[in-house]
């Protein structure tokens, strides 16, 4: 157990990191296993909250693939992917719905107001947030963001309480799209100048040799991105995860990190230590 000595250096040697992010916005992508294991999801909520009250403006944007996958496997339906992104039927959109804004949506708003926090859940539908063109036929409904309307995230910040988007987008006829989380949180990073992102995911960042976690790139500048898809380093779910940071960087986000959401308390060992986990994108 650390002494109240060493609890305390802890705490001082948190206050630069604090200061520098106090005020500014910081958006976090969850999602993956940190989401289903029932210990991990307090954790994150808790450190979110703590996050909230030292000031931080955190934007929480989640996914809920697992859980999207359950309940089609409860209706007999089965999941079928396409470089990366979930080929979305018009009765997979219903299940992607039902999940996102309703049950995974209202239970993080609920896990974060029992931590202590102050949370209001929003959907891309919300104040048409996202709106969203097809991605493509193959993929059915599965939407690209086309714009970001920020506003109903600056009022709820505004007002004090965690923003909490389920990334659904929707278009000028009505339709609506099943948006890849780390898509949107990209954009919406973007639109709001963010001081950083983080994407939580289920890999301890981008690896060189993706069996062999010792193989870890800590840094990766943008540039070498394409490289290392023709490589193969960069193949399958991290297709996407990559893309996005790339684009939040050159949307002028500071700073993006691929995290490993399965360590407890990520969020805090990349923000407010000296440490830092997983891939940062430069």
């Amino acid at each position: 157990m650390p002494t109240n000595a060493e609890r305390a250096q802890t705490l001082t040697h948190a206050l630069p990191y604090i200061q520098k992010y106090s005020g500014k916005i910081v958006v976090i992508k969850y999602g993956g296993n940190a989401m289903i294991d029932e210990e991990l999801k307090q954790a994150v909520m808790r450190d979110v909250v703590l996050l909230s009250l030292v000031g931080v403006k955190v934007v929480l944007v989640h996914g809920g693939g697992p859980e999207i996958s359950d309940l089609l496997k409860k209706i007999g339906k089965k999941s079928e992917f396409l470089d990366g992104l979930r080929v979305t039927d018009a009765e997979t959109m219903d299940v992607v719905q039902m999940v996102l804004a309703g049950k995974v949506n209202k239970s993080l708003v609920n896990l974060l107001g029992l931590a202590g926090g102050r949370a209001i859940g929003l959907s891309g539908m919300d104040g048409q947030m996202l709106i969203a063109k097809r991605h493509s036929e193959a993929h059915g409904f599965v939407g690209d963001v086309v714009a970001v309307n920020p506003q109903p995230i600056l009022d709820v910040l505004e007002c004090g309480y965690i923003p909490v988007i389920s990334t659904l987008g929707v278009d000028g006829e009505g339709g609506i799209y099943n948006i890849n989380a780390d898509t949107a949180a990209a954009e919406i990073a973007g639109t709001l100048g963010a001081e950083s992102m983080i994407s939580m995911t289920d890999i301890a960042g981008l690896l060189r040799d993706p069996k062999d976690p010792s193989t870890l790139m800590p840094v990766v500048d943008i540039n070498e991105v394409p490289a290392l898809r023709r490589d193969g380093v960069i193949s399958g779910g991290m297709i996407p995860k990559v893309e996005c940071c790339v684009e939040a960087i050159r949307q002028g986000v500071s700073k993006v990190f691929i995290v490993d959401g399965r360590v407890p308390h990520a969020i805090i060992i990349e923000m407010l230590t000296d440490e830092g986990i997983g891939t940062m994108f430069v």
